[in-house]
Formats: C-alpha cells, sequence, structure tokens
C-alpha cells in the first residue's frame, strides 16, 4: 500500500482511502468512509484486488473490482470462524437470502443481490471494506493473497463446470482464450476432462491456453462465413466427440460454432456474453442442450482446495502488477484497456 494514500481522519486514525470513477476517464483516491461494522460482518485490510475491466466506465463507483483478498483487521460479535489477522479471499455478492431463488439455494440469481462494482455498489479498491463474515473464505497457509483474488474468475469456471457436468468422460471444448476462457479449461481439467481444445482469434492467447495445459488450440477468424469450416477444422483437432462446449466470448459466430462442433446429446454452456442478441441455428437445440452461466454459488471452498492441492495454478494468469497509487492505478486502467498481452491486472495494496 502507498503511503501516500493513507490520510489521517479526526484523532490521528487512519482515513480510509478508495479509488473513485468519478465519470469517463476521471479516476481519483479519494476518501471513502467505512459502513458501522455489524455483528457478523468483518472488516478486511485489502492486499489484492482484480481488474476485470477494459474501459473506464462512467459510474461513480470504485470501478470493475471484484476480485479480492485481505487480511482481517476485526470482526463482528457473533463472528466464530475468523480472527483478526487471517488471510482471506471474498466473495462478492451479497443476496439477500429471503426470496424463493435464495431459499432454493440459487442465491447467484437472486434479484436483490448486491454485487461489488455493479452500481450503484461500490468496487473493492480500497484500503479497507466491510464484508459479511461469511462470505471471507479463510486461506491455507500455501496460497496467497493474490491467488485468493483469483477465485473470483475461477469461480466462473467452476460454477459452469458444475452446470454442465465436466468430468473424466468428458472432452472439452472452450470458445475465448480471454481470462474467463482460461480459467474453465484450469476449472475443466480439474474436473478431470481428459482433453480440452481452445479457439480465438489471438495467437498470444492461445499460447498461453497452450503453456497452461490445452491439448490443442485453434486460431479461428471473425468471419460467420467461416464457422463450417472451422467446426471442421475443430473436430479434427479434438479426435474425439467433442461432449461439452463453453462459449465464453457470447457472440453469434461462437455460439455457432459450438452449436454446430458438439455431438448431438452434449451441451453448450454459455458463459460469456459478449452479445445479449444472437443469430443461431435453431435446429441444433433440439438436439444439444444449451445451459447459461450468471455468476456462481458455493464455489470459494471449492476454488481454494484446487489451489491448495495444486490442481490448478492461477499464477501465470496474473501478468502485470500495480500498487495503489493515483499514477499506478491509471497505469492499470490505461494496461488493461490496451489489451495487448496483458491478461489480469492486479493491485497490491
Amino acid at each position: 500500500m502507498s503511503h501516500g494514500n493513507v490520510g489521517e481522519g479526526k484523532d490521528g486514525e487512519e482515513e480510509n482511502m478508495a479509488a473513485w470513477l468519478l465519470g469517463v476517464n476521471n479516476l481519483k483516491i479519494l476518501p471513502f468512509k467505512l459502513p458501522t461494522l455489524g455483528p457478523h460482518d468483518a472488516r478486511i485490510r485489502m492486499k489484492a484486488v482484480g481488474d476485470e475491466t477494459s474501459r473506464f466506465c462512467c459510474h461513480r463507483t470504485h470501478g470493475d473490482w471484484h476480485e479480492c483478498a485481505g487480511v482481517v483487521e476485526e470482526v463482528g460479535t457473533e463472528v466464530k470462524h475468523l480472527v483478526p489477522g487471517d488471510r482471506v479471499a471474498i466473495e462478492p455478492g451479497i443476496s439477500c437470502w429471503r426470496c424463493a431463488l435464495c431459499k432454493e439455494g440459487r442465491y447467484n440469481l437472486c434479484p436483490e443481490m448486491k454485487f461489488f462494482a455493479t452500481p450503484p455498489v461500490h468496487g473493492s479498491l480500497a484500503n479497507q471494506i466491510v464484508h459479511p463474515a461469511d462470505l471471507c473464505f479463510k486461506l491455507p497457509d500455501n496460497v496467497s493473497l493474490e491467488e485468493g483474488a483469483m477465485c473470483e474468475p475461477l469461480s466462473v469456471g467452476v460454477h459452469a463446470c458444475r452446470r454442465a457436468n465436466v468430468g473424466p468422460e468428458t472432452n472439452v471444448l472452450v470458445m475465448g482464450a480471454g481470462p474467463i476462457g482460461l480459467v474453465t479449461m484450469l476449472a475443466a481439467r480439474a474436473f478431470g476432462s481428459p482433453r480440452v481444445v481452445i479457439v480465438d482469434v489471438d495467437d498470444h492467447r492461445l499460447s498461453v491456453a497452450k503453456e497452461l495445459g490445452a491439448d490443442e488450440t485453434i486460431k479461428v477468424s471473425t468471419s460467420i462465413n467461416d464457422v463450417s469450416a472451422e467446426v471442421e477444422q475443430i473436430k479434427k483437432a479434438m479426435g474425439a466427440g467433442i461432449d461439452i462446449s463453453f462459449d465464453c466470448a457470447g457472440f453469434t459466430k461462437t455460439m455457432s460454432t459450438a452449436l454446430g462442433a458438439t455431438l448431438s446429446g452434449g451441451k453448450v454452456c454459455l458463459v460469456g456474453l459478449g452479445h445479449t442478441e444472437m443469430t443461431i441455428p435453431l435446429a441444433r437445440l433440439l438436439e444439444v442442450d444449451v445451459v447459461g452461466v450468471f455468476r456462481y454459488k458455493n464455489t470459494w471452498p471449492l476454488c481454494i482446495e484446487f489451489l491448495r492441492s495444486g490442481k490448478i495454478d492461477v499464477k501465470p494468469l496474473i501478468t502485470h502488477r500495480f500498487g495503489f497509487s493515483q499514477k499506478e492505478v491509471e497505469e492499470a486502467f490505461e494496461t488493461s484497456a490496451r489489451g495487448g498481452n496483458a491478461i489480469k491486472v492486479m493491485f497490491n495494496l
């Protein structure tokens, strides 16, 4: 944490600072008053915060920062599983626990969800935050705080693999080798998939996927006219039937390709949503099950176990690191916006 961003409040106490997006391309580190610590809450000093945005947004919020981990500073009177000093990974969504979906255990679909960095809810790029303690998960000694922050994107891949029932007998196709495509590939492997093929338009991301364990990588075009030829290329690369396809990009072309490549009776799981509307071959929906993924539920314990056991290594995904100063936060956003070789930007506070 940069000492230049720790102010003093009344009575000489440390003033909590946060990165605020005040408008498009207008980011400032300013004071942020913490809410009162409730009996079931924990006050966490942020140590690692991931950035998943590719542009400045115009909301008055702490940005698109919801991948985070830190150290417990204080706990509420009813919190029994955490003590000050514990290192924790933080699940960013607070559901109502009263609606029918929450009561069914599908809290990720809660219409009243309060999710970090989803206006009007603030993000987590701050010196400290207050959060429900039951959404703070203690990290084993051999899992770093950066890895703990990566539980959030990894949770998307884990939830997708659960939705699609990935296992030792399912060959997997992943459309898109961005951060979510890569964690989905890693999760599929951890769930036992014997063969994973990943597809993208970018050579660098495909090279990263290969280094992370993809059996085959295929570079494709952006033209919808190439779908048929590329489906055949994908099938040949797999060398067996494709049981499950994950569309981690969410475009008309990627979804059409996934539907065309997947075996009849297989599954296509829509993970990314680049387009909210698509034109796809409806006839294939008669032969393939399509499932969607929205956030995640009950994934942090399994993600932490995958990291602890070494079944998944997320460290290579963290390509850029920045401190918490005005200059570095701006540089981090510029790096993310440029894309290029950046996969995951991480702030170390």
